[in-house]
């Protein structure tokens, strides 16, 4: 997987240790992360906060968490212990939440917001012309750091589909960036079928699921399964 990644990044001129495998592990068990770890895969993403807590503490080892799922308001204080990354804030009210946890819990978070790149009405996330007013009140909240833009696209099962809402993350991160006088270095945008598109566009953080530890089963793991 390395490999692939490195070659879609040398084919856009890009240094490939720029680029990080986020290991999804959302449904297996703990012994998944510990692979990871064991193939110097440092950072972990999943969808819900209570599973990535269980398996967190069931896993050890050393890794930076990310939660790419959506977020209650009710489940923020959890999140907050759980979860060194936050893929998908999408509100201030949200925003302002984790702010106030991560302040009561001595943290800083790192944090992204997710855009709706298509205009999908399934789908959380941002239109693109409300991004610059929520990016500009999250940057004036002491516990929280804005490290740039998350996207899913629509599912697709042509990989070059994804090619114009990548575009357009990148643009708008741009567009961002420059508007408020900030660095937003990160792109979290790519998964299994679409990650070397999304690396000769820019991504920074790709998410990978199934490349990595295979298809998900049925049935999901729970703390003492």
């Amino acid at each position: 997987m390395r490999v692939a990644v490195a070659d879609a990044a040398r084919r856009v001129a890009r240094d490939p240790g720029g680029i990080r495998i986020v290991g999804v592990t959302k449904t297996f068990p703990p012994a998944a992360v510990r692979a990871a770890l064991l193939a110097d895969i440092r950072d972990i993403g999943e969808n819900y906060v209570q599973e990535a807590s269980a398996k967190r503490a069931a896993a050890g080892g050393t890794a930076t968490w990310h939660l790419i799922g959506s977020l209650q308001r009710n489940k923020v204080r959890a999140a907050v212990a759980t979860f060194d990354w936050v893929h998908t804030v999408d509100s201030l009210p949200l925003a302002a939440a984790l702010d106030a946890e991560a302040t009561r819990a001595g943290r800083r978070l790192m944090v992204l917001i997710q855009v709706n790149v298509a205009g999908e009405p399934q789908k959380r996330g941002l239109a693109p012309g409300a991004v610059e007013g929520l990016a500009l009140q999250v940057l004036s909240l002491p516990a929280l750091c804005l490290q740039g833009l998350m996207a899913i696209p629509p599912l697709t099962a042509e990989s070059q589909a994804s090619r114009p809402h990548f575009q357009a993350l990148r643009a708008l991160r741009d567009h961002v960036a420059s508007r408020l006088g900030v660095e937003l270095p990160h792109l979290s945008m790519g998964m299994t079928d679409d990650f070397a598109v999304a690396v000769e566009e820019g991504a920074t953080l790709l998410r990978l699921g199934r490349a990595l530890f295979g298809p998900r089963g049925r049935g999901t793991w729970r703390e003492g399964s």
